[in-house]
C-alpha cells in the first residue's frame, strides 16, 4: 500500500529555495511512499467564511481540500517572512481547518520542515506554522522537523536534491513521516 504524501509550500517565488527543497522530497520519497508537490497556492482567495459556503466554495479552495483529504499526510514547506509564517501558507492552513471540527487537515500526520536566508533556519515561521496546523486539527509531528539555516549562499549553485547532507536529512523526514501515516492509514 503506497502512503500519499502531499506537500504544500509557503513561497510562490519560482526560484524558491523551499520550493527546491519540496521538489527533492519528490524524488527522495522511499518506497511506497508518493510526495506530491501541490500547485496553485497562489490561486486560492484569502479565507473568508462569507464564500465558504457549501455548494459554492471557490474552486481553488475546493481543489485543495479534495487534495488534502486524499492525502494520508502533508508535508508543510515554510520559509520565513518577517519572523512569521507566509500569509499564502497560512491560508491553506484556514481553508484545510474548514468545516471546523471536520477540515481536511483532522487528525492527519504533518510535518513541518524548511530552509531561510537567516542563521536559523526559519524555525520561528516553522513553529508558528506547527502550531496553527495543530489548532486546525492536524496531528503535527512535533520531533520530526528540519531546518536548514542560509540558504541564499547553502543552495546559490546547488540544489537541496544534490546536497548530501540536506539529502539525507530530508529522506530520514520523509520516511519518520510515512511512517506515522503508514500507521495512520493501517488503523
Amino acid at each position: 500500500m503506497s502512503v500519499r504524501i502531499l506537500a504544500l509550500v509557503g513561497s510562490l517565488r519560482a526560484g524558491s529555495h523551499n520550493r527546491q527543497l519540496a521538489e527533492a522530497a519528490v524524488k527522495l520519497a522511499p518506497e511506497g511512499a508518493e510526495v506530491e508537490l501541490y500547485e496553485g497556492l497562489a490561486d486560492i482567495p484569502f479565507y473568508n467564511e462569507d464564500i465558504d459556503v457549501e455548494g459554492n466554495v471557490p474552486a481553488a479552495a475546493a481543489k485543495l481540500r479534495a487534495a488534502a483529504q486524499g492525502a494520508d499526510a502533508l508535508l508543510l514547506f515554510s520559509p520565513e517572512y518577517n519572523g512569521t509564517i507566509p500569509a499564502v501558507l497560512k491560508n491553506a492552513i484556514d481553508w484545510l481547518s474548514r468545516p471546523y471540527g471536520a477540515g481536511a487537515l483532522t487528525a492527519k500526520p504533518v510535518a513541518v520542515v524548511g530552509t531561510a536566508y537567516g542563521q536559523f533556519g526559519g524555525v520561528w515561521a516553522q513553529d508558528e506554522t506547527r502550531k496553527a496546523a495543530g489548532i486546525a486539527g492536524a496531528k503535527v509531528l512535533d520531533d520530526v522537523k528540519l531546518s536548514i539555516p542560509g540558504s541564499v549562499v547553502r543552495f546559490a549553485e546547488t540544489h537541496p536534491v544534490d546536497d548530501a547532507e540536506v539529502a539525507a536529512q530530508l529522506t530520514d523526514v520523509i520516511a519518520r513521516l510515512h511512517g506515522h501515516a503508514g500507521t495512520s492509514v493501517a488503523a
